[in-house]
């Protein structure tokens, strides 16, 4: 340590930035301050008696000197001030070291007048993009400003204000929360390049670059527009009255039938015509409802029916804010064309230039801690025709095994192998095998039953999670189809296999079913790997306008919803 601060190495920092530091000195003794000159004051003592400046002018010095730039212009005191704050943030001190320390904010010039204006502007509209208010509020800029009496001061504004707006683009762009703090969530938010973010802001129309700092999609703006919605409805009172916690069928009368039609109409579903008989205009309404939020359509008023209509606009908003952040995460290309499941609605979708090209239901992990399916993104090379089922050992160990040392012959539709060979059931003593030493791999061979059904289509990934035909066709019929160990089992999976094949064959049907026909384990590639984005949206748009509420079956949402109240995500006032 003595030999790095030492004075006369020509490779020591003292060395390195002793221009620097005599440079400081002599500005001070011309300020009647602290001057001294280089190699006469310990830089330890300097930082406890609180000589940052200096220190900094030194360290800006230093790193110019290594990086073999010509010798700076004597840093002012604006351009100190800037230094101390840049240095614990490495873009940002790289930044106006590059533009030799030249303001974007604070100068009086056109240019930066303009910036500042167009970046309080954007502050003003962060309540609306669900954004927390409290850390962007232009009232926080303007303070910034106004006590910048000095150089000194006017450079610490440049830089905090700065900052802000690194942290305001990235809230905006890649969302407030990180994805991955949220059981479940494996995917990363994308992150633009701070240099990136500040070259375009100094360089480009800086309304231009505020207004593309959130989502593009038209789901993120249709959200937006239902949040603005919401707000205005609670500042009107809501959706009204609640209807009463009675089941209502279709021709009963009664003032409780009067509340749920009035509730309804204020919801968007039917007319508020004061009628108290469930008619058919009524029953109409209810069965809209249940189309829109998961619910068995039934055009009964039942307890779980009652329950979603009876939900506040507050508790809608909260979801809406929550789908917004996770549009946040998604802020990518995610492929012209490419394949979406929403975990929350039980669909598998393949998407070609922003429609819905293919759509179908889907089983999805069940709500078990340790069965839910993952949220992440990856790409599918391959379909895999006439699978085997290679049986992950947890469920081996966990549900199979019990079983057989009941009955050794259980589950006779399994192959049981032992180091890559197969073992008949009467060698094996179950009652010496245990989860610790279960040395066992099960495996079930192509057929209709298999639990993979027919085709499985495969986008490897580390938590071995894909998609997959099954023999269990009656749980399709379920409102709620939550039942797996993880992976997505497909309502069509022929249809879906045709979809994806036909960019690559001109028939792709007979390509397929050529492949089923010769009943063994075959993989058919995919010419161009399709992303695949597993999601969980309970809130989804209509292009009319219309919003769908699905329930929050593994609690994600109520989890991030906290994240974000935590952080400063204001729900259930107009944010103006």
């Amino acid at each position: 340590m003595p030999e790095l601060w030492s004075c006369g190495s020509a490779t020591s920092l003292r060395g390195l930035c002793s221009r620097g530091w005599t440079k400081w000195g002599r500005r001070q003794n011309n300020e009647n301050q602290h001057g001294k000159e280089a190699g006469h004051v310990n830089l330890a003592d300097l930082l406890r008696r609180g000589t940052h400046a200096a220190v900094f002018a030194c360290l800006a010095a230093a790193a110019t000197a290594q990086s073999g730039l010509p010798e700076p212009a004597e840093l002012s005191l604006f351009d100190q001030a800037i230094a101390e704050i840049a240095a614990e943030d490495p873009v940002l001190g790289a930044f106006y070291r590059d533009n030799g320390y030249n303001a974007l904010w604070t100068d009086d010039t056109l240019e930066d007048r303009e910036r500042l204006e167009a970046f309080v502007t954007a502050l003003a509209d962060a309540g609306h993009h669900a954004l927390p208010v409290v850390r962007f509020r232009p009232e926080a800029l303007r303070s910034i400003l106004a006590d910048a009496d000095s150089d000194r001061e006017r450079g610490s504004a440049e830089a905090e204000i700065s900052r802000l707006y690194l942290a305001y683009a990235d809230a905006l762009q890649s969302g407030i929360l990180s994805p991955q703090q949220i059981d479940g969530i494996k995917r990363e938010a994308p992150r633009r390049d701070h240099a990136e973010l500040l070259n375009d802001i100094a360089n480009r129309d800086p309304r231009k670059v505020l207004r593309a700092l959130a989502p593009q999609s038209p789901e993120y703006t249709r959200l937006m527009r239902a949040k603005m919605e919401l707000e205005r409805l609670i500042d009107s009172g809501g959706w009204g009255e609640a209807a009463a916690d009675v089941r209502l069928d279709p021709g009963e009368r009664g003032d409780e039938v009067v509340a749920l039609r009035a509730r309804l109409a204020r919801m968007g579903y039917g007319d508020d015509t004061g009628s108290d008989l469930f008619d058919p205009a009524l029953e109409e309404a209810v069965l809209a409802f249940q189309a829109d939020h998961g619910l068995l359509e039934d055009g009964i008023a039942g307890p779980n029916t009652l329950e979603q209509i009876n939900r506040s606009p507050q508790e809608r908003m909260g979801q809406v804010v929550v789908a917004m952040e996770r549009e946040r995460w998604l802020n990518f290309d995610r492929g012209e064309r490419h394949v979406w499941v929403n975990l929350a609605d039980f669909t598998a979708s393949i998407i070609d230039d922003g429609k819905v090209t293919f759509q179908t239901r889907s089983v999805v992990g069940a709500t078990a801690l340790d069965r839910r399916s993952p949220e992440f993104s990856d790409e599918m090379e391959h379909l895999v025709v006439n699978p085997t089922w290679h049986v992950p050992r947890s469920i081996a160990v966990n549900e199979y095994m019990p079983d057989f040392k009941r009955n050794p012959y259980a589950h006779g539709q399994l192959e049981i192998h032992y180091k890559g060979e197969a073992i008949a059931r009467e060698r094996i003593n179950w009652h010496l095998v245990t989860a610790s030493n279960f040395p066992f791999a099960l495996k079930q061979p192509p057929s209709r039953s298999n639990a993979l059904g027919l085709v499985k289509f495969m986008f490897p990934n580390r938590w071995n999670i894909y998609l997959h035909d099954t023999p269990a066709k009656d749980l399709f019929n379920r409102t709620t189809r939550a039942f797996s160990h993880g992976c997505i089992r497909l309502q069509e999976p022929f249809e879906f296999a045709y979809e994806l094949l036909s960019r690559q064959s001109d028939d792709p049907e007979a390509l397929f079913q050529s492949r089923l026909a010769q009943g063994v384990e075959s993989v058919l590639p995919l010419e161009q790997p399709v992303p695949v984005h597993l999601v969980y949206r309970t809130v989804i748009t209509t292009p009319k306008g219309g919003l769908e509420y699905w329930p929050d079956i593994y609690g994600r949402d109520a989890a991030i919803l906290a994240a974000l109240l935590e952080a400063g995500v204001e729900i259930g006032a107009r944010q103006s």
